[in-house]
């Protein structure tokens, strides 16, 4: 036993389950500063020692650092600030941990390759933010220099593809197709010609807005009659062909060839992809996919 009811190191040791390396380290280091010495010069320990060693232990399992520990021990931080502090860190932790999750679920199921692992890694772990300035710098090349309708400029911009923390596989495929769909040229030169276009329509005096509700039904209206025409085999230059488009040119009050190129204008299976895609991300309504529809209304007005 130590005299006068201090402990040894050793005795510490057995008390607290942690091995006197870690305790000598401890007390080394300012963090549990020795009450007394024998007169060979070994430490001992007290109530208060053993306490604070207690405190520090589970300090240091919760994951604080010794600076962090070592200022809450000194009183200059309280516990429950290092702690708030620490959750903060652990939920962040904890996001990046799970996207590597979903980034490893998505390479087992479609066994991509090293160099499409490092793209996956790299598009997943970026912050929403940086998501969303990749979509904004997109929208910021295709509309570059036209003139855009403000409102329908926002409409476009205003969807941001948004990660939950723990994203599906089909997620993060999805964020992972749509992050390389914005970047290819291709894509960009196609969409760049659709906002040229709107472009000229507002040139020539038109007001392109972002169509209604009534507009959008009537749209949806028209593919589904297309879409049933298609799936019976008719032909777009058939009676149910050319009703659609009378119907069309009546209500767009132009030449069947203007509608057609305004359709066709705004008809693309990758823009329509684009959609598709966000609202995966979002877990939106899924948007349906029309431009065979579309391309059949196209069809059946230039009959």
């Amino acid at each position: 036993m130590s005299p006068m009811g201090f402990l040894t190191i050793g005795e510490l040791a057995r008390r607290t389950g942690l091995t006197t390396r870690t305790i000598r380290f401890y007390s080394d280091e300012g963090l549990l500063p020795p009450a007394d010495r024998t007169h060979a010069g070994y430490r001992l320990y007290d109530g208060e020692s053993l306490a604070r060693l207690e405190l520090l232990r589970t300090l240091r399992e919760l994951g604080l650092g010794l600076p962090e520990a070592s200022a809450a021990l000194a009183g200059r931080s309280s516990v429950a600030d290092l702690a708030r502090r620490h959750v903060e860190l652990l939920d962040e932790q904890i996001r990046v941990l799970r996207l590597r999750r979903a980034v490893l679920r998505a390479i087992a199921r479609t066994e991509a390759e090293l160099d499409e692992v490092r793209l996956m890694k790299n598009l997943a772990t970026m912050t929403d933010a940086e998501r969303a300035a990749l979509i904004d710098e997109f929208w910021d090349e295709v509309n570059a220099g036209l003139d855009i309708n403000p409102d329908f400029d926002t409409f476009m911009r205003s969807a941001k593809p948004v990660l939950p923390d723990d994203p599906s596989p089909e997620q993060l495929a999805a964020w992972i197709e749509l992050a390389e769909l914005v970047r290819d040229k291709d894509f960009r030169a196609r969409i760049r010609a659709m906002s040229e276009g709107h472009s000229a329509a507002r040139a020539a005096g038109e007001t392109i807005e972002e169509p209604s509700e009534e507009a959008k039904k009537q749209f949806m209206e028209w593919t589904a009659r297309a879409a049933a025409a298609r799936e019976a085999g008719e032909d777009p230059g058939a009676a149910t062909g050319q009703a659609l488009a009378a119907e069309i040119v009546a209500v767009f009050g132009m030449s069947r060839a203007e509608a057609a190129e305004r359709i066709e204008l705004g008809t693309d299976t990758r823009a329509e992809r684009y959609w598709q895609l966000m609202a995966t991300i979002n877990e939106w309504p899924q948007w349906p996919t029309q431009v065979p529809n579309a391309e059949w209304l196209v069809a059946a007005l230039r009959c």
